[in-house]
Order: structure tokens, then C-alpha cells, then sequence
């Protein structure tokens, strides 16, 4: 499952939503993959740490990993990603983007 962890009001995340939405189109018919998002001000995870938006993680299904997504947001890049799994270079957790914003 890719979880999109977005803010209503961030411009980060309206700008991801056209290529969001392409994304879950193309894995809508496979069953391996979800492409999900979630309102991180109306729902809060115990276990997910949010601090700025968007934040992007994948949570494998297979070996219950969660590994953050820090490639570029592009179509093509989400789907480089999801194809390997989450196992391309970069995809491991590190520090936040400067262009993100701040999760208030």
C-alpha cells in the first residue's frame, strides 16, 4: 500500500494530486498494489511519523516494511518504485525535503 499522508491546505500536496490520481488509475486493476491517501489533520497514526507534507510511504505487504518514498514525484518515478517493490536507490528513510511543508 503507497499512503499519501497530505494537508488540505498544503500546495505540495494540490500539486501532487494530478499525478496522485494517474497513479492510482494505472494500479487501480492490480491487486498487489493500493494507492491510497489519508487527511493527516483529520486522522492521526500512532505508529507514522508525520512532519511535513506530503509525506509518502509504502507499506509492504510481504515483509510488513515501511519504507518512505524520497525520489522525485513524478509518475514515472512513483512507478519505478512500486515495480521494484520499494527497493531502488534513495527510497530508504532520510531527511525531509527543504520544498515540504511544515506539518502544523
Amino acid at each position: 500500500v503507497l499512503v499519501e499522508f497530505y494537508a488540505p491546505w498544503c500546495g505540495h500536496c494540490k500539486q501532487l494530486a494530478p499525478i496522485y490520481d494517474q497513479l492510482a488509475e494505472k494500479y487501480k486493476d492490480n491487486a498487489d498494489i493500493v494507492i491510497a491517501k489519508m487527511d493527516s489533520t483529520a486522522n492521526e497514526l500512532e505508529n507514522i511519523k508525520i512532519s511535513s507534507f506530503p509525506t509518502i510511504k509504502y507499506f509492504r505487504k510481504d515483509d510488513n516494511k515501511v519504507i518512505d518514498f524520497n525520489l522525485d514525484r513524478t509518475l514515472e518515478d512513483f512507478i519505478k518504485f512500486l515495480d521494484a517493490n520499494g527497493e531502488v536507490a534513495d527510497a530508504e528513510p532520510t531527511e525531509e525535503s527543504e520544498e515540504e511543508e511544515e506539518a502544523a
